[in-house]
């Protein structure tokens, strides 16, 4: 018999899907006509090898409703063997987007997601994926968010969903929801937060070269970019000496000062660069800078609230709510369980 070769046999036939590994499975739905953006965001994050990491990484598969070519922004195809029964088995589900706003998703789809959710997966979704959750029901009763030109859309077609159509990304425990594409990027840092704690969330946010938690949600965005100021780089100098000095008093005239400005010329510049008060934004600083205290030391609450500059461990626990929607000590819990808890 003769040896095979590339000009007898043809193309190479896919290999068959890998039986789910030790690793945490992550799915990520491609479907035609997608662009992938969001797809590259999922294998960037949870695909790369990331050897420098003494932990379990992920094992991420794409999947599609039907296995085999699927046709994607720009005439290309991405080709995959694995279908819906892998998306199911997944610890972790991913919908990156539908095709069709308007348009309920496949039945096949649905069932799907919902055996993935009663399984106990987590599921997860970026921009326009929301759809896809609220219409196998996932939503309903749950909070979540999606880009903000379909909030709207989303609200209407799902009443039962509470939208928030202002932040970039909503944990709802098992159900988690982002904005527009880029906003995956946020949410998909954020589970590795959850998952291996905030040192290993920010080096790989450093390899991405992004920050480890964007401030503010994506109603900064809706509106057209004002013209940059000179004084933003004032105001980029006051935050970054800030954020040097967190466990210290800190005071809008501290902060005016070495920004050369008057305290109310500071406020005005302040807020339209970041879109908050200096006060709003210490706090927000100050309680993530919290979060590695809990996660990564024994540290008493009491000594975790001096250490990031707040008077009291009422007014830690006051504004740790606030920002988190979970108390300093449930947040310890989750992390030292491995188990994300709701709020």
């Amino acid at each position: 018999m003769p040896i095979p070769t590339a000009t007898t046999t043809g193309p190479r036939p896919l290999p068959a899907p890998r039986r789910p590994a030790a690793a945490h499975r992550v799915a990520v739905l491609a479907y035609p006509g997608m662009s992938v953006f969001e797809t590259g965001i999922v294998t960037e994050v949870f695909g790369l090898a990331r050897p420098e990491f003494d932990v379990d990484w992920y094992d991420p598969v794409v999947c599609a409703e039907r296995p085999g070519p699927v046709p994607v922004v720009g005439g290309a195809s991405l080709h995959t063997p694995y279908g819906l029964a892998e998306l199911a088995a997944a610890r972790t589900v991913i919908v990156p987007g539908v095709p069709d706003v308007t348009a309920d998703p496949s039945p096949e789809l649905v069932t799907a997601l919902g055996e993935a959710h009663r399984r106990g997966a987590r599921i997860m979704s970026i921009c326009s994926g929301a759809f896809a959750l609220a219409g196998a029901g996932l939503l309903d009763g749950r909070r979540a968010t999606t880009h903000w030109r379909y909030a709207e859309l989303l609200a209407r077609r799902y009443p039962l969903v509470e939208v928030d159509p202002d932040v970039l990304y909503l944990d709802d425990g098992d159900l988690l929801t982002s904005a527009g594409s880029a906003a995956g990027l946020d949410l998909c840092v954020h589970v590795i937060r959850r998952d291996h704690g905030a040192a290993i969330a920010n080096a790989v946010a450093r390899r991405l070269v992004i920050p480890p938690h964007r401030d503010g949600g994506q109603a900064q965005f809706v509106e057209a970019p004002v013209p940059a100021d000179p004084a933003d780089d004032r105001i980029a100098v006051s935050l970054d000496w800030a954020l040097a000095h967190l466990a210290e008093p800190l005071s809008v005239a501290q902060l005016a000062d070495r920004a050369h400005m008057s305290s109310r010329t500071y406020l005005r510049h302040f807020a339209r660069a970041t879109g908050t008060s200096p006060i709003r934004w210490l706090v927000e600083q100050r309680v993530r800078a919290s979060l590695a205290l809990l996660e990564e030391t024994d540290a008493a609450v009491e000594q975790v609230a001096r250490a990031v500059g707040f008077d009291t461990p009422a007014t830690y626990r006051h504004h740790f709510g606030r920002v988190m929607l979970t108390s300093p000590s449930a947040y310890r819990r989750a992390f030292r369980t491995g188990v994300g808890e709701r709020a």
